[in-house]
């Protein structure tokens, strides 16, 4: 165990993420594996973001706030995936204290990112489907732009206030207990007594997992009852499968962020499972996101061949 005197000698060291344990001979195709998926995170969501800004049809408030999951998958998928790509091609699992503070930064305020405004597109829904002749008087561009800019002003804010409750600390050690760098690992490594730190970690876990989770179940209980009162079947059924594609992703988003953040104040939970569980949240989402938006709404499916073949053109 290592001891540091000052808080800012901690941002000249090494730490050693836990080891991939991956069998001898896979390094490569798990390699390979990694470098597609996260070129194929940047392509897809790229292309969905690129089309939304560039499409004035699109410009309306369900695509406004649908325009923020693809920087927030991409965020997400760049904090973890070029580092675990490099440290299987090199077979170096050490990270420097900045890169995996920035890490960790870049991870939290992408799980909380995509949970907030998946809650805002929740209710979105649910002004159009329940409130339909106030729609246009609620959901403005004003009220959307500010909601946007509210909710990335929170994650900026609430995210360093996070981290530098972290900062102030020495630390005694090196390893980080999991394959990618958090709140949770990063709060084991330090020396003092952390009591603030996890008091905070608590609350904002209430907030950001508790209020959506709230906010959502409302929104869809009422969007439910709604849909069994309209006679209407063909209106019902699209109305059920927009709703049902983004309660999974939302649900998946909630219970493997919980799970994965929880864990790690019990000695007894299987680090296998946090860390499958961490995993699939920075992988999952961004890769299917853009799959279920773009494939399952038709407006921005027509005005992403469209966009496509723009581009096509332009280049000829």
């Amino acid at each position: 165990m290592m001891n540091t005197s000052d808080p800012l000698s901690n941002w000249a060291m090494q730490l050693t993420l836990q080891s991939l344990d991956l069998p001898p001979g896979q390094e490569y195709p798990v390699f390979v594996l990694g470098t597609l998926t996260y070129m194929t995170i940047l392509l897809c969501n790229t292309l969905v973001f690129a089309t939304i800004v560039f499409t004035k049809s699109l410009h309306k408030p369900m695509f406004l706030l649908l325009l923020n999951l693809p920087l927030m998958d991409m965020i997400g998928a760049t904090a973890f995936l070029p580092q675990l790509v490099t440290s299987i091609l090199t077979k170096n699992r050490s990270i420097s204290y900045p890169g995996c503070f920035f890490q960790a930064f870049l991870l939290h305020f992408y799980g909380s990112g995509n949970l907030l405004f998946l809650t805002v597109m929740a209710y979105d829904r649910y002004v159009a489907i329940c409130l339909p002749l106030r729609y246009n008087s609620i959901m403005i561009p004003k009220t959307i732009m500010r909601l946007i800019i509210a909710i990335w002003f929170a994650e900026i804010l609430s995210n360093i206030l996070l981290f530098s409750l972290v900062a102030r600390f020495r630390i005694c050690r090196t390893h980080i207990v999991d394959i990618f760098c958090n709140n949770p690992s990063m709060n084991k490594l330090l020396c003092d007594d952390t009591k603030v730190n996890n008091y905070y970690g608590l609350f904002l876990i209430c907030v950001t997992q508790g209020i959506p989770l709230v906010i959502v179940t409302y929104t869809y209980i009422q969007i439910l009852l709604t849909c069994m009162m309209t006679k209407q079947a063909d209106a019902r059924g699209k109305a059920l499968q927009t709703c049902g594609t983004h309660l999974v992703v939302f649900l998946f988003f909630e219970f493997n962020a919980a799970i994965t953040l929880i864990s790690h104040r019990f000695e007894s939970a299987s680090p296998y499972l946090r860390r499958a569980m961490g995993v699939s949240i920075i992988i999952f989402p961004p890769v299917l996101n853009p799959l279920i938006y773009g494939l399952k709404t038709k407006e921005l499916q027509k005005s992403m061949i469209t966009f496509f073949k723009r581009v096509r053109l332009a280049y000829k």
